[in-house]
């Protein structure tokens, strides 16, 4: 039996709000997108999950776990913590790329296990 498969992603911005980056590692490689407008970080954690979703999609991975360090984001994508505000929109777009898949395994992880976040930092 393979291993599952960790993505790590992570997202943020600098101010809060500010101009949004996101991080996403799977398989040793990182994946670095900047300048993605305007918007706070929680938009940014949304944007970095979305895009660890379509990452795992595109590589053609089915068996996957998605860490991040927000728990908030990880909590709303789970479905164990209401969206409100713009999280309404961004758990919309998760859940149609999901599609009639079954959702991915979505763990909340600490700032200093993820492999995201890390190659955020030295900015």
């Amino acid at each position: 039996m393979a291993a599952r498969m960790k993505i790590f992603f992570d997202g943020g911005c600098r101010p809060n709000p500010g101009a949004m980056e996101i991080a996403v590692v799977v398989g040793g490689q990182t994946r670095i997108a900047r300048d993605l407008g305007h918007g706070t970080s929680m938009d940014a954690e949304w944007l970095a999950l979305i895009e660890a979703l379509r990452v795992a999609q595109s590589l053609g991975l089915v068996d996957v776990v998605l860490l991040g360090d927000s728990a908030a984001v990880v909590g709303q994508a789970n479905g164990t913590v209401k969206c409100r505000g713009v999280g309404v929109a961004h758990r919309a777009t998760f859940r149609a790329l999901v599609g009639d898949a079954p959702a991915p395994r979505i763990r909340h992880i600490g700032r200093s296990q993820n492999l995201a976040g890390i190659a955020l930092s030295p900015r």
